[in-house]
């Protein structure tokens, strides 16, 4: 299921009689305005740190055949310690590549990154790994729980990796599960949760390893308005005490939330909007 836009809402609204149509459309615009409105009030209380990502001058090309992809053409951006940013853009834009190479899943053809002081572009695939693992969380749209594993499992696998203690990851996994509302699920296989509590259980699992970096590619593309507001919110909620974020988006409400917004179009920045 996708998000539904704020205009398909409306639409859905209106075709009610006109008395309804008004109070719920009402109800609605304050709820969405609320949100938002809080947001902006919290984002007041934060202050943005130094420089915990910095990206330089960062093209990336892929090769189609014959053809050459320019997917990102000399990028430049920085990210305070604290910050939440969100990348819009059209699709194939270069939003998500640019993503993947913050995140040391991909390399770009040219150019540096730097994570937490620590160049990324030439180090060998285990020392990306071990930074993956202690400095950056993930948030994909597709939620990738394994689907043979009860929820419990899922939110340990992190700390696995990150060979932490057994007890110590369990209480971490129980305790994140409580704080994203699913702590009641935690022996349900992933095919008996709804695609909120996935989603919420997503980032759980992201945050086990208690990253400095929060990656999140659509979060909400998979959700209904009403399960993609929760998760913008908890999102939200964790930039408020202090997580630094950076958010892929189509969705303009969810950009709402942030403390940037910068704009891809053909793999370049073209715009930056602070809010």
């Amino acid at each position: 299921m996708t998000t539904i836009s704020d205009d398909k809402i409306k639409e859905f609204i209106s075709l009610f009689d006109g008395d309804i149509a008004r109070a719920a459309l009402d109800s609605y615009e304050q709820r969405r305005n609320a949100s938002i409105t809080t947001s902006h009030a919290n984002r007041r209380l934060r202050s943005i740190g130094d420089e915990i990502i910095s990206v330089q001058h960062v093209s990336k090309h892929y090769l189609l055949g014959s053809q050459t992809v320019d997917a990102l053409r000399g990028v430049t951006l920085s990210v305070g310690r604290g910050e939440f940013i969100a990348i819009t853009g059209a699709s194939g834009s270069g939003k998500s590549t640019l993503l993947q190479i913050i995140g040391c899943l991909d390399k770009p053809t040219s150019g540096r990154v730097v994570i937490e002081s620590e160049e990324t572009t030439h180090l060998s695939d285990s020392a990306l790994s071990d930074l993956r693992q202690h400095a950056i969380g993930f948030i994909f749209q597709s939620f990738y729980l394994q689907p043979f594993l009860n929820l419990a499992t899922n939110l340990e696998i992190p700390g696995m990796f990150a060979r932490t203690n057994p007890r110590e990851r369990r209480r971490r996994a129980v305790e994140l599960a409580r704080m994203v509302n699913v702590a009641e699920r935690m022996k349900h296989l992933p095919k008996e949760l709804s695609g909120g509590q996935m989603q919420r259980a997503a980032i759980a699992r992201a945050l086990l390893n208690q990253p400095k970096v929060l990656l999140a590619d659509e979060p909400t593309g998979n959700l209904d308005s009403k399960n993609g507001l929760e998760v913008i919110q908890l999102l939200t909620e964790l930039h408020n005490e202090g997580t630094t974020i950076v958010m892929v988006t189509h969705s303009q409400h969810d950009a709402g939330f942030a403390d940037r917004i910068v704009n891809l179009f053909d793999g370049q920045i073209v715009h930056t909007t602070r809010l």
